[in-house]
């Protein structure tokens, strides 16, 4: 059985989506804490939404192309997470991006905070469903939510079975508590974990072991997991030269029969 060690060993590569308005590097720098608590387990891949956020009033109406989105909900090209029976503009173009980086960097798990927690659930319930080539073996939900957007509504009749993590502030005012317990109940066996905060992915070193116990456990998962594969893989290998070596040891036998059924006939 393969067990975690220190450095040097193999770590998880998780895909990380930021929220509506950040983008990759801005996300990346908001969980250095916690990148720096599992950095023997994880290595993190951020990248950026496609699409530039509306510009808001207080930048003088000129758009901020470091603030980005995955997807609009609202007709006016914006998002708002409570936001019901919108559209999805940009939503296909996201998933592409998003499902390219993931073959790219071989990805082994998701990680989302906000919209990129909600853009998580999604890809999750595609996944289970064939509809996407990632095939996450885990999530991590920071202020997660269900998306309101017409064409998601039907993402959520069926339980996402692989282990989860939800975080989520007791205290947040933009992504309420039972928004995020919706979304984790879509879950079939949702670890959750609360803090008495906002809007935001928290990193105190009380949660550290909640969260180098889950990271440790999905890396223990995955190495058996790929244990496994590689046995299973050379067994056949095996199965197959020991077919390939008795029909050899065959051949001079069926030549012989075959000489003396020639010789018989003369």
């Amino acid at each position: 059985m393969s067990k975690v060690s220190g450095a040097g060993e193999e770590k998880l590569k998780v895909l990380a989506l930021h929220g509506y308005r950040q983008n990759a590097d801005s996300f990346k720098s908001k969980l250095g804490s916690f990148r720096k608590m599992l950095n023997k387990y994880v290595e993190f891949v951020f990248v950026s939404a496609p699409h530039p956020a509306a510009p808001l009033e207080a930048d003088g109406g000129e758009p901020d192309p470091n603030q980005r989105s995955w997807w609009f909900n609202k007709d006016d090209r914006t998002f708002k997470g409570t936001n019901q029976g919108g559209p999805a503009y940009g939503f296909d173009e996201s998933l592409r991006l998003v499902e390219r980086t993931w073959q790219a960097e071989g990805c082994h798990g998701l990680l989302g905070f906000s919209q990129g927690a909600c853009f998580v659930g999604l890809l999750c319930d595609l996944s289970a469903r064939g509809m996407t080539t990632m095939k996450p073996q885990f999530a991590v939900v920071a202020s997660g939510f269900r998306s309101g957007s017409l064409v998601h509504l039907n993402y959520y009749e069926n339980k996402v079975q692989i282990p989860s993590l939800h975080i989520f502030g007791e205290t947040d005012e933009i992504i309420t508590k039972d928004m995020s317990e919706a979304l984790a109940d879509t879950f079939l066996d949702p670890e959750v974990v609360t803090h008495p905060g906002g809007h935001y992915f928290p990193a105190q070193a009380s949660l550290k072991e909640t969260y180098v116990d889950f990271f440790r456990d999905q890396l223990q998962q995955h190495l058996e997991a790929k244990e496994l594969q590689n046995a299973t893989e050379d067994n056949s290998f095996h199965l197959e030269g020991q077919e390939e070596a008795e029909e050899s040891a065959l051949q001079p036998v069926h030549e012989g029969l075959q000489n003396g059924s020639d010789s018989d006939s003369d």
